[in-house]
């Protein structure tokens, strides 16, 4: 709509010389008027485009005013046109009441009765025309803001569309980044692990030509006490294998950190055997732990493959040999930019070259190595400084060059009870005597295995009946046969491995206790827990072995009476 016709007058008058005579009066005062000869072409002109309307209230007797009331009910809500209606001094009541009726209907009315002066008329539709353009700012405002508010919504749509893209850019960077931290992880310790295969092979060389060459040298001796002697060496021998097994063991897991109290000085104590591996001959590792020392909220293999890197690394720093100390202190109330509360500094220092600024600022950058090549990854103290950040913790590192390097870190203290260490129970005991325990159904596919453990249980008094698969042991069960316990390996062939087979005698014979074993018992203890299936780790011995069955047993009685209470 044009701003010249937003701002017309329409007149309606078609008896006499009304019409004419208003329109170019209002012509005169410099105001676009039309003259309608009908209504419905002044309903035409109103829709075009109007600023007020002029009508003669004779005009509209008798006439059909139905479309301009529809077209005034129709207004949009800015619009409320102004009308100017010029009445006769004719005052009986149908025609008051017709006038009444007239002005309902056209709502924002201004009546002049004649004779009315032309400044009056004309300042009356001047007014009119005024008001009119207000509502047109309205209008105009209105439409503004409907146009912000598109405007808006729209931004708010394309905002929330790329918040939307960036959270999922963001979700697969941080996928990424564990992925990229796990395979670190993981990385580092396949190096640790290399950096202890040369020791490794050593010892396992050592302990296997102690266990071989005593039994070679069992039978060739008569007298009781070199036997005995021989046998003690080899139990020692298996000892010390099992004890390395299980650190490699704990190095390889896959998992997430797990924390849990752990009491320094216990669990780094612990790997003497495993840094005097690691390390050379001329390179020495002291401890230095209060008694007083707190316990910390980590991941026990986490901490000891954190140790093992530092020691690796002091080891590596020190060409001509030195000393490496491991130290433990209590940090009451530490605050700090990074860390507040209280925590233990555990602190690894050795005697070596140290570093120089320039390679102090990158030492925890991933791959980032000063060692030449195929001399390390540079893995090491990149997952030394993430173990600490996810351990609600921090490392920081001191070093000079030519005085030795000094690796802190800062882990937060637990004010729960370390678990007890599990130690070996000492192979020395004296057997169990002979007796008749029951019928064991023993499910081991390795023959030596199978031959050694039957001689086991036969010792604790068992009737041993053997089946090389899980397949087998199903058929012996099916067959009838009286058993009272099931020994199985979890690792087998043949499709269905130990934890399988247990939860398939437990839908046909749920009287029947089922016992585990394993040489990696890691790689199914959940899924065997949530079978409610006990695991014997291996190796084991025979006290070991009997104290297992005992407990087996008893789990199944303990599960098995109260459902026998309720039926009574």
């Amino acid at each position: 709509m044009s701003a010249e016709r937003a701002n017309r007058v329409l007149i309606f008058a078609p008896i006499g010389r009304d019409g004419p005579a208003s329109a170019e009066l209002f012509r005169g005062a410099n105001l676009k008027a039309v003259n309608c000869r009908g209504l419905p072409e002044l309903v035409t002109e109103m829709t075009a485009g109007v600023g007020a309307v002029f009508l003669a209230e004779e005009g509209l007797f008798g006439k059909d005013t139905a479309p301009l009331a529809q077209w005034i009910a129709s207004q949009p809500p800015w619009s409320d046109l102004p009308f100017v209606v010029l009445t006769s001094h004719r005052e009986q009541p149908a025609v008051v009441a017709w006038r009444r009726s007239i002005v309902e209907l056209l709502r924002n009315v201004s009546l002049l009765e004649r004779p009315v002066q032309p400044i009056t008329l004309t300042s009356a539709i001047q007014s009119a025309i005024r008001a009119r353009r207000r509502q047109y700012e309205i209008r105009a405002l209105l439409e503004a803001r409907e146009q912000t508010a598109q405007e808006l919504e729209k931004l708010v749509v394309e905002r929330t569309r790329e918040l939307k893209e960036a959270n999922e850019q963001l979700r697969l960077e941080m996928n990424e980044r564990t992925r990229v931290e796990e395979t670190l992880r993981q990385a580092q310790k396949i190096e640790a692990i290399g950096q202890l295969t040369g020791g490794v092979a050593h010892d396992f060389n050592n302990l296997l030509m102690v266990i071989s060459g005593g039994l070679d040298m069992l039978d060739r001796q008569a007298d009781p006490n070199r036997r005995r002697r021989l046998m003690d060496g080899m139990i020692q021998a298996a000892q010390r294998g099992a004890s390395l097994t299980r650190q490699l063991l704990a190095f390889s897991r896959r998992q997430k950190l797990r924390p849990e109290p752990v009491d320094v000085a216990a669990q780094i104590g612990g790997m003497r055997e495993l840094l005097d591996r690691s390390l050379r001959g001329d390179v020495h590792v002291e401890f230095d732990f209060p008694d007083s020392l707190w316990p910390v909220e980590v991941d026990p293999g986490e901490l000891e493959l954190v140790i093992l890197n530092l020691a690796v690394n002091a080891r590596d720093a020190m060409p001509n040999g030195g000393t490496i100390v491991v130290r433990g202190e209590n940090l009451p109330s530490l605050n700090d930019d990074q860390i507040s509360g209280d925590y233990v500094r555990l602190s690894v220092v050795d005697t070596g070259v140290g570093m120089a600024p320039e390679i102090l600022s990158r030492v925890f950058e991933p791959f980032f190595t000063t060692k030449d090549v195929g001399k390390g990854s540079g893995l090491g103290l990149a997952q030394v400084h993430g173990f600490a950040t996810q351990s609600r913790g921090t490392v920081r590192i001191r070093s000079e060059v030519g005085r030795g390097t000094r690796i802190e870190l800062y882990l937060p203290r637990s004010f729960d009870v370390p678990l007890k260490e599990r130690h070996l129970i000492d192979l020395t005991r004296i057997r169990p005597k002979k007796n008749n325990h029951g019928r064991i159904l023993l499910v081991e596919d390795d023959d030596e295995v199978a031959a050694l453990v039957g001689e086991m249980l036969g010792q604790l008094g068992y009737e041993v009946t053997r089946a090389a698969s899980a397949a087998a042991a199903l058929g012996a069960l099916a067959d009838g046969r009286s058993v009272d316990l099931i020994f199985s390996d979890i690792m087998m062939p043949g499709g269905m491995n130990g934890v399988e087979l247990a939860r398939e005698i437990k839908k046909r014979r749920s009287d029947i206790p089922v016992l585990l074993t394993s040489g990696y018992a890691e790689a199914s203890v959940h899924e065997a827990q949530r079978a409610g299936v006990q695991i014997l780790a291996k190796p084991y011995h025979i006290d070991e072995l009997a104290a297992a069955l005992s407990t087996a047993k008893s789990n199944l009685r303990l599960n098995t009476e109260p459902q026998r209470s309720g039926s009574r």
